[in-house]
């Protein structure tokens, strides 16, 4: 089962969105929290697999309260997270993925695109919903690109490099498996490597870390 805290200030929603997840087989709602202390405390006690954040609410808001959670040092269970929103504010998008956040869903999602953004982050994958993919990119596109900081990589081996330069191209697994000639199960190990060696939570982190360290840019050609 994975078990889902679920972070709302407003109880309404909060209670609807219990009621969508604790309907599936396989997904259980550990408990409820109104605002960011409280979800702290209760990721501490409650241990959940994934945390539904909201990311606007009164005193600590989701996107500090996944920092919180993320960092804690009091506890070393580390769940995924998924930002709510009804905003597709870039501002909260970087602020979100700064602070470890797994997936972005706005709250106008269908309820199949929210049980599924459970399962895809607790399968290690991340989550963002095509309107914010497509101004995630767009942001990234329009900054001024930065001078080449390789040395973010110095931790890699030479495969592994070659690995994260497609990953932050927005590369599948099976593309980059194809790409480089290997197995896909070999190109799992290495990204998992990858995101372990950079304290990467997900792919995501890697295609924001590589256009922020220069690493990739609009119009590169695909390594050979």
């Amino acid at each position: 089962m994975i078990r889902v805290l679920v972070v709302d200030d407003q109880a309404m929603f909060r209670v609807g969105l219990a009621a969508i997840l604790d309907a599936q087989p396989d997904i259980s709602v550990a408990g409820e929290a109104e605002d960011g202390t409280q979800a702290l405390a209760r990721a501490r006690s409650l241990r959940p697999d994934v945390v539904l954040m909201d990311v606007r609410m009164p005193g600590m808001n989701g996107i500090d309260a996944t920092a919180a959670i993320l960092g804690d040092t009091i506890s070393a269970h580390r769940p995924r997270v998924v930002m709510l929103t009804t905003f597709d504010i870039d501002d909260y998008v970087f602020a979100a993925l700064r602070a470890g956040a797994s997936g972005f869903l706005l709250k106008d999602a269908a309820p199949d695109d929210l049980v599924a953004a459970v399962r895809t982050v607790h399968a290690g994958d991340a989550l963002l919903a095509p309107r914010v993919t497509r101004m995630l990119v767009e942001e990234l596109l329009e900054r001024p690109a930065p001078a080449p900081k390789r040395d973010v990589l110095v931790a890699l081996t030479e495969r592994e490099r070659d690995v994260f330069m497609l990953m932050a191209r927005g590369m599948s697994n099976s593309d980059i498996a194809r790409r480089l000639y290997i197995a896909e199960q070999t190109t799992k190990t290495h990204v998992s490597r990858i995101l372990g060696k950079l304290g990467l939570p997900d792919r995501v982190h890697a295609v924001v870390l590589g256009y922020e360290a220069g690493l990739v840019r609009p119009g590169d050609p695909l390594p050979e």
